[in-house]
């Protein structure tokens, strides 16, 4: 359906069109080949994503109505069961706590003459009874479990042209806009990687970032992403290593998700890489972007 004629109609009309990026404030959509920022969206409208198709009300300030197609509920109704299954799985259930002056009704009961009790590193509370004699074995407690995800946020983050610091960039940014030489932007971690990692399987590392608005085209643009070896930002030229990799493309205001190589993923975890750096050459990828949580996943 035209946009143009949509808008002039006297009655309200719906249109549709494919989700390209999330926001904080909403979505960006593609309608007819228009790009249209920050559509605001319901609440009912949840786990929004790129490639969702919606209908939209036309007109001065376009409103998504809902999302096309089936409701993702029984998919997250699963998930969500899947998780708690899985808990459930780690945990040790006591049945009943009851109490009372006299001895407990039925067999199988031991008298625990002494009780212990600790907290462990997680916080977590472990009881122990030690018993005068024993007519039954103790369950084994449950194995020590790693944390099934980590988030690791860095410790700064900057911009560096022609070998130096940037000062007139508040974000990291890849590439030139204004002809006075390409951008590098670079995200630090310190050790936190590294200490987050120790004596741990690492499963997968997932990177988040957030296109910042007023930065280069509106349109999706690739960020190509390198690793670095800084543990803190550089006074001189911040080094590139291992890329680059498009492993994400995000327009205006848009926030993404990305997994890293299980290559990067190895070296940041055992400190041969220390964190992840983005640069792009020329006008055409020119971005800033914010973010770079790193989300680490461990193998049980």
């Amino acid at each position: 359906m035209d946009l143009a004629r949509a808008q002039a109609g006297s009655t309200p009309q719906t249109v549709s069109a494919e989700v390209v990026d999330t926001t904080d404030a909403g979505v960006n959509l593609n309608m007819n080949g228009a790009l249209l920022l920050d559509v605001p969206c319901p609440d009912t409208y949840r786990d929004r994503a790129a490639g969702d198709w919606v209908a939209v009300r036309p007109g001065t300030r376009p409103v998504v109505l809902w999302r096309l197609g089936p409701d993702p509920a029984a998919d997250e109704t699963e998930r969500i069961q899947a998780a708690a299954e899985a808990a459930l799985d780690d945990m040790q259930v006591v049945r009943a706590a009851t109490w009372g002056t006299a001895a407990p009704s039925g067999s199988g009961w031991q008298q625990a003459t002494i009780p212990w009790i600790r907290k462990t590193s997680a916080g977590k509370i472990e009881l122990y009874f030690q018993l005068g004699s024993q007519s039954d074995t103790s369950p084994s407690a449950p194995a020590t479990r790693p944390p099934k995800t980590l988030t690791v946020s860095p410790t700064d983050s900057g911009t560096w042209r022609n070998s130096r610091p940037d000062e007139y960039a508040s974000s990291p940014t890849q590439g030139d806009w204004t002809g006075r030489g390409n951008r590098r932007g670079a995200w630090f971690y310190g050790s936190r990687i590294v200490d987050a990692c120790q004596g741990k399987t690492v499963a997968s590392m997932k990177v988040s970032f957030t296109r910042k608005r007023g930065s280069g085209h509106n349109a999706k643009r690739p960020m190509h992403l390198y690793l670095h070896d800084h543990n803190s930002a550089p006074s001189g030229q911040l080094d590139l290593d291992d890329g680059p990799e498009n492993l994400l493309s995000l327009s205006v205001g848009g926030t993404g998700t990305a997994t890293l190589p299980s290559s990067w993923r190895t070296k940041l975890a055992n400190g041969t890489a220390r964190g992840l750096a983005i640069y792009a050459n020329g006008s055409t990828d020119y971005a800033s972007f914010t973010g770079g949580k790193i989300t680490i996943s461990f193998s049980a």
